[in-house]
C-alpha cells in the first residue's frame, strides 16, 4: 500500500475521532458550514462511570493490539505491511480516546476542588458570623449580670425594721393604706422616716456639742489652775536634788550588784567585766543582773579544778564497791553522779541586749563547774505584739534562736575535749541529750568567758580577758543582727502565709508594676521530707543544705502552671543567701535538670544577691526573692512558644517587655529586669 493512501486515511479516522472539535467547511450554494465543538459542554453530559469503563476497554484493546503488532512482527511481518499499519491505526485511535478521558478528569477533577473552595468559603462565613452571635450573647450576659448584681446605695442604709417603722412613724409618713401593698413605696416612706430621725438626732448632737464644750472649758480652768502648781513643784524637786546626791541611790546599787559579782565564777565574773565596760563605753542598751542564790555561792570554798580529779577516781571506786554489794540500786547511782557532773554554779549572769525598734534579747548564762563550760539560753521580747505564723514556730524558739551565729556552731555539743572522759565515767553518750535544760555550749559563750581550749587551729590564741574583750564587740553586733533578721521573717512569714508579698518601697524598684503570678501557700517541711524531694539532690549533694537550716515550700500560681519552690533557709540568714529549688508543673513536670530555663530560674534567684539584697542589712531579701521568683514565672510563661494547633487566645498574653524572647541554642529566655527601660533582657 502506497504512503498517500495510508495518510489519507489516517485523516480522515483522526477527523472521525475527534467529532466536531475541528471546524469543517463545505461549499455548498456558495454558503459556508460552520460548526464549533466545546468539550466543556459535552463532559456535564457524559457519565463518569461509563467514560471509567471505555478507559478500561481502551486500555485492554491497546494492550491487544500491541500484542498483535509484536507478534505480527516476531512472524516476520515488514515494518509497512498493511495489517501491521491497520492495528497501529486502530490504536491511535485508542490513544486519542485515552488523551480525551484525562482531559475530562483534569476537568471534572478542577470543577470539584471549586465547589470544594466555595462550599469552604461558605462555612467560613457561616462561622464568623456565629463568632459575631456568641460575642453578642455573651456581651449581653455581661450587660445583664450588671443589671442583677447593680446596688443602689438606700440598700447600704440599716433602716428600722417594719415593724418599728408602723409603730414609731406618724401616719403621714407610713400611710399603711398605700405602703402595706407596694413595696417600693414602703422603702420610700421608711427612707423619709430615717431622713427624719437623723435630722432630730443631728439637733440631739449639736446640743450635746454645745454641752461638751461648756465641760471643756471648765476642765481648762481646772489645769490652769494645776499648771500654776508645776513651778512650786519643780523647786521643791529641784530642792531634793542634793538630797539625792548625799544618798548615792545608783552608786550603791552598783557597788551591791559589784559585791555579788565577785563570788561569781571566773569565766561569768570575766563576762560580766567585759559586758559592763562594753555596755559603758559603746553601747548604753545593754544591761546586765546577777540573779541565784548568793549563799550557796560563798558556801562553795573549793573550786571545782581542785577536787574533781581525785572525787571522781575515788567516786568511780565506790561506785563499783556498792555496785558489786547492791546491784539493784547502780542506776540510782549514775543518775546521782550524772546531776553532779551536770551542776550548774548558784549564781547566774542575765545580760539584755535592747535592739532599735524596741525588741529585748535576754541571754542567761550558766556556769558548769564539773565540765569547766559554760552555757546560755535566749528568750525574745517583741516590742510590738507580732502575729505569730505557723511557719515561724522555729524562728524565735531558744533552740534555733542563736544556732550557727558564727560557722558550724550549733552549740549541741560540748567545747572542752576532756568532757568526753568525765562522760564516760557517768554513762552520758552525749551533751546534746542535757542541752534542753541547761542551755547551749556555743564556742562564742566560751570566748565571752575568757575560756579557751586547744585545738589543731586555735594554737596561740588569746585566753583570760582578752579573748573576751577581743570578741566582745562582734558577738554582740551579731547577737543584734540575729534577733532583728528573727523579728522580720516572723513579720514577713504572717504576710506569707496569707499569700501576700510584702515588699518596702526602697525595693519597688526592683520589679514590674504588673506581676500576674500570685503566691499561694507557705509552709514548713522537714528536712527529711526536703531531702527526699527528687529536684532538690542538686544542693544536698553539694553540701549546701544541712539539718540545722529551716526549710519551707511555696507555690506559685498563674492559670494551669503551679511552681512549687522549697527554700533552704540557713540559720545565718541575710548573711547567707537562701537556696531555692523549683519544680514546674505545667504540660508535664520541668526542673531544673530537665529544663535549662528553670536553671536559670534558679540562678536568677538563688545566685544574683546583691540586686535583690535591698537595703542594709538586707532583711527583704528573702520576701524580694520571692517576688522577683513570681516575676520571672511570668515570663517564662509568656515567652512560651503556643502550639498552632490549639484554637482560641492564648492562655498566657504577654504582658511584659522583652528584647528578644529566646536566645542561643538552649533557648534561654530573658530574666533580668531593666527597671529605667521597663523591660526584661538575658544576662
Amino acid at each position: 500500500m502506497s504512503a498517500d493512501p495510508l495518510k489519507k486515511r489516517k485523516s480522515k479516522v483522526l477527523r472521525n475521532e475527534a467529532g466536531p472539535t475541528e471546524v469543517k467547511r463545505g461549499r455548498s450554494d456558495g454558503e459556508q458550514d460552520l460548526r464549533v465543538y466545546n468539550e466543556e459542554v459535552e463532559f456535564e453530559s457524559r457519565n463518569p462511570e461509563q467514560d471509567f469503563r471505555q478507559y478500561k476497554e481502551s486500555c485492554e484493546s491497546l494492550a491487544k493490539l500491541m500484542d498483535e503488532i509484536h507478534e505480527l512482527k516476531t512472524n516476520g511481518a515488514k515494518e509497512g505491511s498493511a495489517e501491521v499499519e491497520r492495528r497501529r491505526l486502530q490504536s491511535c485511535i485508542h490513544f486519542l480516546t485515552l488523551k480525551k478521558l484525562n482531559r475530562l478528569a483534569h476537568m471534572r477533577l478542577k470543577k470539584g476542588r471549586d465547589q470544594t473552595h466555595e462550599a469552604k468559603q461558605k462555612v467560613d462565613v457561616l462561622h464568623l458570623q456565629l463568632q459575631n452571635l456568641l460575642y453578642e450573647v455573651m456581651h449581653l450576659q455581661k450587660e445583664i449580670s450588671k443589671c442583677l448584681e447593680f446596688k443602689s446605695k438606700h440598700e447600704e442604709i440599716d433602716l428600722v425594721t417594719e415593724e418599728e417603722f408602723y409603730q414609731d412613724a406618724p401616719q403621714e409618713i407610713s400611710r399603711p393604706q398605700l405602703t402595706k401593698n407596694d413595696p417600693h413605696q414602703l422603702t420610700l416612706a421608711r427612707l423619709d422616716w430615717e431622713l427624719e430621725q437623723r435630722k432630730r438626732l443631728a439637733e440631739q448632737y449639736k446640743e450635746s456639742q454645745a454641752t461638751k464644750e461648756k465641760i471643756q472649758k471648765s476642765i481648762e480652768v481646772k489645769k490652769e489652775h494645776l499648771r500654776s502648781l508645776q513651778p512650786g513643784l519643780n523647786a521643791i524637786m529641784q530642792a531634793s536634788v542634793p538630797v539625792q546626791d548625799y544618798l548615792s541611790m545608783p552608786v550603791e546599787q552598783t557597788q551591791k550588784q559589784t559585791e555579788i559579782a565577785q563570788h561569781l565564777p571566773p569565766p561569768l565574773y570575766v563576762l560580766f567585766v567585759q559586758a559592763n565596760a562594753y555596755g559603758q563605753a559603746c553601747d548604753k542598751h545593754l544591761s546586765l543582773s546577777i540573779s541565784g542564790d548568793v549563799d550557796e555561792a560563798r558556801a562553795l570554798s573549793k573550786p571545782p579544778e581542785d577536787s574533781q580529779d581525785d572525787d571522781s577516781d575515788s567516786d568511780a571506786e565506790e561506785e563499783q564497791e556498792k555496785t558489786k554489794r547492791r546491784r539493784p540500786t547502780a542506776g540510782g547511782q549514775l543518775d546521782d553522779k550524772r546531776r553532779e557532773m551536770l551542776k550548774r554554779h548558784p549564781l547566774s549572769l542575765s545580760l539584755d541586749l535592747m535592739c532599735k525598734d524596741g525588741s529585748v534579747l535576754h541571754l542567761f548564762f550558766y556556769y558548769l563547774m564539773n565540765l569547766n563550760i559554760m552555757t546560755v539560753k535566749a528568750k525574745v521580747s517583741a516590742s510590738t505584739d507580732v502575729t505569730t505564723a505557723i511557719s515561724a514556730g522555729e524562728l524565735v524558739k531558744s533552740d534555733t534562736l542563736l544556732s550557727c551565729l558564727y560557722a558550724n556552731d550549733h552549740g549541741r555539743e560540748t567545747p572542752n575535749p576532756a568532757n568526753r572522759y568525765q562522760f564516760d565515767k557517768v554513762g552520758i553518750v552525749s551533751f546534746a541529750d542535757y542541752v534542753e535544760e541547761l542551755g547551749h555550749a556555743y564556742k562564742w559563750v566560751q570566748n565571752l568567758g575568757g575560756l579557751h581550749f586547744p585545738s589543731d587551729s586555735s594554737e596561740g590564741a588569746l585566753m583570760g580577758s582578752s579573748l573576751s574583750a577581743s570578741h566582745m564587740e562582734n558577738t554582740m553586733k551579731r547577737l543584734r543582727g540575729r534577733i532583728l533578721s528573727r523579728l522580720a521573717l516572723q513579720k514577713q512569714f504572717a504576710s506569707l502565709e496569707h499569700s501576700i508579698i510584702p515588699i518596702t518601697s526602697e525595693c519597688l524598684h526592683l520589679f514590674p508594676a504588673k506581676i500576674l503570678s500570685r503566691l499561694t501557700s507557705w509552709t514548713t517541711i522537714p528536712y527529711e521530707d526536703y531531702l527526699a524531694l527528687p529536684f532538690t539532690c542538686h544542693v544536698t549533694d553539694a553540701g549546701l543544705a544541712k539539718e540545722t537550716d529551716m526549710y519551707f515550700s511555696a507555690m506559685v500560681e498563674r492559670g494551669t502552671a503551679r511552681l512549687q519552690a522549697v527554700v533552704a533557709l540557713n540559720p545565718r540568714y541575710p548573711e547567707i543567701c537562701p537556696i531555692f529549688s523549683l519544680l514546674l508543673n505545667w504540660k508535664g513536670e520541668r526542673s531544673g535538670r530537665t529544663d535549662d530555663n528553670l536553671r536559670a530560674m534558679e540562678s536568677e534567684v538563688n545566685v544574683f544577691k546583691k540586686e535583690l539584697q535591698g537595703p542594709r542589712p538586707g532583711h527583704q531579701l528573702l520576701t524580694n526573692q520571692i517576688a522577683r521568683l513570681c516575676v520571672i514565672l511570668d515570663v517564662y510563661l509568656e515567652t512560651e512558644e503556643q502550639d498552632d494547633g490549639v484554637e482560641g487566645p492564648r492562655e498566657f498574653p504577654r504582658e511584659k517587655m522583652c528584647l528578644r524572647t529566646v536566645r542561643g541554642p538552649n533557648r534561654l529566655k530573658p530574666f533580668k529586669y531593666n527597671h529605667p527601660l521597663g523591660l526584661f533582657t538575658h544576662r
